[in-house]
């Protein structure tokens, strides 16, 4: 399995257990691996055949800032679902921080990991696993 990722996006949004973080928008800064055979897009070169990372980020752009969930947790998970669900993707990890929320410099934030990951033949397998 090949993997697309994009890494630091950052978007805002209104998320949090407390009063004063449900009225004020903050940054939040996701990292993805989404796993996909790129080799019918590398084949022809056309983005149609392609995990089209633009419209990736569009949409969790706009899934973020419509955010109404308290926690990171919730938010992440709904992410991965639209993920799966929209772009297809049979295996992702996704991190999503939540700078500050703790104290200056203090990020916190989850990292789930969703699907099944292929793992290549053997023959193609940098540790042996699965030869005989």
């Amino acid at each position: 399995m090949d993997i697309v990722f994009i890494r630091g996006l950052r978007l805002n949004a209104c998320i949090g257990i407390h009063d004063w973080e449900k009225q004020q928008r903050r940054p939040l800064v996701l990292d993805l691996e989404l796993g996909c055979d790129v080799a019918r897009a590398a084949a022809s070169d056309c983005i149609a055949d392609a995990l089209d990372y633009e419209a990736v980020t569009r949409r969790l752009s706009a899934l973020v800032e419509a955010n109404d969930a308290e926690l990171v947790e919730t938010l992440a998970e709904r992410c991965a679902d639209l993920l799966r669900e929209e772009f297809g993707v049979p295996w992702l990890r996704l991190r999503l921080n939540k700078p500050g929320a703790v104290g200056a410099g203090i990020d916190v934030g989850i990292e789930i990991e969703r699907g099944t990951r292929a793992h290549p033949p053997a023959s193609q397998r940098e540790d042996g696993w699965g030869e005989g």
